[in-house]
């Protein structure tokens, strides 16, 4: 008799090698989609050493029956200026694109908290003898800040606004205080008016709605159950904010003005000079700052970045990750055997990922990253700035002229489509970080271009698609590998169109932005920082 004619039917049952779907499926619920979920389960509870009823309990309820094709997300109000400016020229500089504040989320952090921090100032203005009527600050979350927020620390970055925090200054250990002691009460000025505010007065509102932007919020001042001062705010990708009522502030014009890649090139091959050189006067223009302005705020930039490489190197080998994933870092094993491999090109594959794992995992424990250009993507141009700088002792004037290419492409996908998982999945951000990483790699080895563009263009057609789906709302799995492998694919993007005849490249850096701008419109919502579906679904934690 053969083992396999040994085992019994409970033993079966426990090595988990087919689903243990019911009989019979509960009305009103889609037969298909059911037993799936109950696959899913059984997998996951074999998997993660789980009974099936505690993988059962946290998993999510299955959803009612659906029409076949499931409805995208609601499109943007139209009226929003992340829309409205995609028809006119790039007026976007480097000190609104590259922004320095806590992870782990441009959108759902730093967005927030600028948000908080600007109600704040403007109830500073209210006329003193409303302020003496005050009794309460309210803010009120919606879309996907609330749905994600609490994997993300929404409401201790929206209460670090209230209390006058600004993202790029606040200390990290503020808001582990705040994830700590989260009873804490901090009284807010107001003229001559102190209320007191603490976490429960950031409330999770509805999560679905005919919301002008997928991460809406208000914020209140409240005098009983009279509103003093209300504002609608929309936290729009990569630490950008705006609110109802927007007008964007007044911009000198751009000395080469362009809304395309194409347009951008022809300046610099027209002019025989670089995309550096080009964005590099624009930046002097539109802002009104010298060169010697702009490469300090772009050598600020660059610091920031090595220095949260660093850190994220310096972490030990056993520390474990904030929230519930109980996530161990990885940055620096990787390093340490990296190091220690005898083939070159794969030291260099493994140092440049243990990089942009270093920086990813820094933006996991909510330590101060840069937008490049959101939160979740803060170990990709990280990685390749600290890669050439360090490793590589590549000129920093090569890398400075790199950043500016780099935002040039950032610009550009955050003009004609977008920089947020929320709107956009992650190609929105992964994908987009690089792309930017790319063309700075080019740029920094003086290549034309040409050369650039097509860099820039590989780079984010090949993370089209990719959706947002983080497991338990933390920007932990698969935020922080996703890091990792958007830095090789900006190398390996370089390396190819370094490589290739330029002028064969077969798909232009605009018509894959527009490929971007369409995924994302049409993307089902599941799919958009809501932790609804994909590894969110499938992981269960215990």
């Amino acid at each position: 008799m053969s083992n396999r004619e040994d085992v019994k039917d409970d033993d079966r049952d426990s090595l988990g090698p087919s689903p243990q779907v019911p009989s019979e499926i509960p009305a009103a619920f889609d037969r298909r989609k059911f037993i799936m979920r109950s696959a899913v389960i059984s997998a996951a509870a074999v998997m993660t050493n789980c009974s099936r009823a505690e993988t059962e309990q946290k998993a999510p309820a299955p959803a009612p029956a659906t029409p076949a094709a499931a409805a995208p997300a609601v499109p943007l109000s139209p009226d929003l200026n992340v829309v409205m400016k995609s028809k006119g020229p790039v007026l976007t500089t480097v000190d609104e694109f590259y922004k320095v504040g806590p992870g782990p989320s441009s959108s759902h952090t730093i967005g927030p908290m600028r948000i908080t921090y600007d109600f704040y100032q403007r109830a500073t203005k209210l006329p003193a003898d409303k302020l003496a009527t005050a009794t309460k600050l309210q803010v009120n979350l919606f879309g996907s800040l609330s749905a994600t927020g609490k994997g993300h620390g929404t409401e201790r970055a929206a209460l670090a606004g209230l209390v006058g925090k600004e993202p790029a200054t606040v200390d990290p250990l503020f808001l582990d205080s705040l994830r700590d002691k989260p009873d804490q009460v901090f009284p807010v000025k107001l003229g001559a008016k102190t209320i007191d505010v603490s976490l429960k007065d950031v409330i999770y509102d509805a999560t679905k709605g005919d919301f002008k932007h997928p991460n809406t919020m208000t914020v209140k001042l409240l005098a009983g159950n009279d509103v003093l001062l209300e504002q609608e705010y929309y936290s729009v990708g990569g630490g950008f904010i705006e609110w109802k009522g927007y007008t964007p502030p007044k911009k000198n014009q751009p000395k080469y003005p362009f809304a395309t890649m194409k347009e951008l090139r022809a300046h610099a091959d027209n002019n025989k000079t670089s995309i550096a050189k080009i964005m590099l006067a624009n930046e002097m223009s539109i802002a009104g700052r010298s060169e010697e302005e702009v490469n300090a705020f772009v050598d600020k930039i660059i610091n920031a970045m090595v220095a949260t490489v660093k850190s994220g190197l310096s972490m030990p080998e056993d520390d474990v990750l904030p929230g519930p994933i109980k996530l161990h870092s990885k940055a620096a094993s990787v390093y340490k055997r990296a190091m220690d491999d005898k083939i070159q090109s794969d030291r260099g594959i493994g140092l440049l990922s243990s990089f942009a794992l270093a920086a990813s995992e820094e933006n996991g424990r909510g330590h101060l990253v840069i937008t490049a250009p959101t939160g979740g993507s803060a170990g990709v141009m990280p990685a390749l700035v600290y890669g050439l700088l360090e490793a590589r002792k590549v000129d920093r004037q090569k890398v400075r002229d790199g950043m500016l290419a780099a935002a040039a492409v950032g610009y550009l996908c955050k003009h004609h489509a977008t920089l947020s998982a929320a709107e956009g999945g992650c190609q929105a951000e992964i994908g987009v970080a690089s792309s930017m990483a790319a063309a700075l790699t080019a740029t920094a080895y003086d290549a034309p271009s040409l050369v650039v563009e097509n860099a820039a263009e590989s780079a984010l057609e090949h993370h089209l698609g990719m959706t947002c789906d983080p497991v338990a709302g933390y920007v932990q799995v698969p935020c922080i590998e996703r890091c990792a492998f958007g830095a090789v694919k900006a190398w390996t993007a370089y390396a190819i169109a370094s490589n290739e005849i330029a002028s064969r490249h077969r798909v232009g850096f605009d018509e894959t932005v527009l490929a971007l701008a369409q995924t994302a419109k049409e993307m089902n919502s599941k799919y958009k920082e809501t932790s609804e579906a994909g590894l969110a679904l499938s992981v269960v934690l215990c």
